[in-house]
């Protein structure tokens, strides 16, 4: 698949709110790093933040010094799974799997992107930053919905995105399709009662 051009679709796509909605997710390019355990206490979770981070505004500024368009970089999302589902229901984190990722505007090349992973890795102390992957994919049909406050109170907003998904005649599966979660802002510096997470969900036909 061929990432999208249609900016202002995809950035519909970035905004939510506490209702439900259906969705459709074009391709999309993405910076990512895939990890596994409690995001809480994970190091490698943490460093994968600062490798996604670093290297999506080297991204951005090298776009800029060579007259390209000044973007904005975006906002950091996270792919989750678990082959006991039902340690999403335990809090058993340390079970968890995840992709975390940026999308990149078409304006970054691959062989940029490549180059400034590598620059970082051993330029400024971000191992992580090596193990970067590139990816497009496409998510399809999906509901999301905006949930505020801190993540540990998810699952209420979890459970009416599920309910309103089923309710449409539709079917999701755990383990085919991750949970995704969007989260505005910065969540390294947010207060944790203001943070501002769409979570979305792809479905198939029941």
């Amino acid at each position: 698949m061929t990432p999208t051009n249609d900016g202002h679709r995809i950035e519909l796509l970035y905004r939510a709110t506490t209702a439900p909605r259906l969705v459709e997710v074009p391709c999309l390019r993405f910076l990512c790093l895939d990890g596994h355990g409690d995001p809480n206490t994970s190091p490698a979770y943490s460093a994968a933040v600062k490798a996604l981070y670093s290297v999506s505004y080297a991204a951005k500024f090298d776009v800029k010094k060579v007259g390209g368009p000044n973007f904005k970089v975006s906002a950091l999302e996270g792919l989750w799974w678990a082959e006991d589902l039902s340690t999403f229901l335990t809090g058993d984190r340390s079970q968890w799997h995840w992709t975390l990722m940026i999308r990149q505007p078409n304006a970054v090349t691959d062989d940029r992107l490549t180059h400034l992973a590598h620059q970082a890795a051993a330029k400024t102390s971000l191992p992580a930053a090596a193990e970067l992957r590139l990816t497009s994919f496409e998510e399809g049909r999906a509901a999301q919905v905006l949930h505020v406050g801190p993540y540990a109170t998810e699952a209420s907003t979890i459970a009416k995105l599920h309910d309103f998904i089923r309710e449409h005649g539709f079917a999701l599966d755990g383990h085919r399709h991750k949970h995704h979660e969007i989260y505005l802002g910065d969540p390294r510096r947010a207060d944790p009662d203001k943070l501002r997470t769409i979570i979305r969900q792809p479905y198939t036909a029941a």
